[in-house]
């Protein structure tokens, strides 16, 4: 039995580790953590179609997007919780962008 996974496939992995700090960067520390793994989710459904339309074979099949899309997800949360939060890459991000309720540097 011989696996292989086209280019699409490999992209999207590393994509879906990406996610959470894309998340990062457009929420902030105050936003609930309900809404920030509903815009991961978001996220991983958009990367699961990506991929497979982007995937070279014999057409679009929405069962292998669907599980693309959860695969992204738990690698995304899985990424976020053992890669990026114990590094401190998710909090740097968030407070990378200037939100309207923090003070400007004049």
């Amino acid at each position: 039995m011989t696996v292989t996974l086209d280019r699409a496939y490999w992209l999207g992995l590393l994509i879906s580790v990406v996610l959470p700090v894309l998340v990062g960067l457009v929420t902030t520390r105050v936003t609930s953590a309900g809404t920030k793994a509903v815009l991961l989710l978001a996220l991983s459904v958009l990367n699961g179609l990506l991929v497979e339309v982007a995937h070279p074979g014999p057409g679009f099949d929405l069962g292998t997007a669907a599980i693309l899309a959860l695969v992204a997800f738990a690698t995304g949360v899985l990424s976020h919780f053992g890669l990026w939060k114990p590094t401190g890459l998710s909090g740097k991000a968030q407070d990378s962008l200037v939100t309207s309720g923090s003070p400007r540097s004049v």
